[in-house]
């Protein structure tokens, strides 16, 4: 698969909206909120009506539109080709060459919808790992790792089995404090 060269585009980069082309030295506008401006995520939007259209989908709590000016043409190819060695750079020194590789086009992951899995409710978290790594924090100043939420929900299930067998005996369907 052949890629366009930087010199035959006729824009720098479609809305992420409505998908119109943002032309070289245009004003373009992108969400403030971190999450919409990563580099992977790259959200570009060419009116404030099209950033204003991924607010339903994001729901931002609070955001604004920022105004933004695209590149210059020699600009934007002096940047696709330092990306392109700086790729090519790392996939020799990765692969262990001496020579480095001409660079490739990143592969694309294209992922199906797949039906939901089973819930195997005996391996979901049952504590809200957050919550948890802050308590510790505030609590002690120290770190949480991840594999203590995985121990805790195994506790906590074999608590709760306990709490179900004593509720059960005493001819209840409702957990209480005092079954634990």
């Amino acid at each position: 698969m052949t890629s366009a060269s930087p010199t035959t585009t006729a824009f720098w980069r479609r809305c992420s909206s409505c998908k119109s082309s943002i032309g070289f030295e245009r004003v373009y506008w992108v969400c403030n909120v971190t999450t919409c401006n990563r580099k992977r995520t790259g959200l570009v939007f060419c009116t404030v009506s099209c950033w204003d259209a991924h607010l339903s989908v994001m729901r931002h709590r609070d955001s604004w539109s920022e105004e933004r000016r695209s590149p210059t043409r020699t600009d934007w190819e002096r940047e696709q080709a330092e990306e392109r060695a700086k790729a090519a750079t790392a996939q020799g020194s990765a692969s262990g060459a001496g020579d480095a590789a001409p660079a490739r086009e990143p592969q694309r992951r294209i992922v199906a919808s797949a039906p939901p899995p089973e819930r195997n409710l005996d391996k979901e978290v049952l504590v809200v790992v957050s919550k948890l790594k802050a308590y510790v924090r505030a609590r002690a100043d120290m770190n949480t790792s991840d594999h203590v939420a995985e121990l805790l929900s195994d506790r906590l299930r074999t608590l709760c089995d306990e709490a179900i067998r004593r509720a059960r005996k005493e001819g209840r369907k409702t957990l209480m404090d005092r079954d634990f």
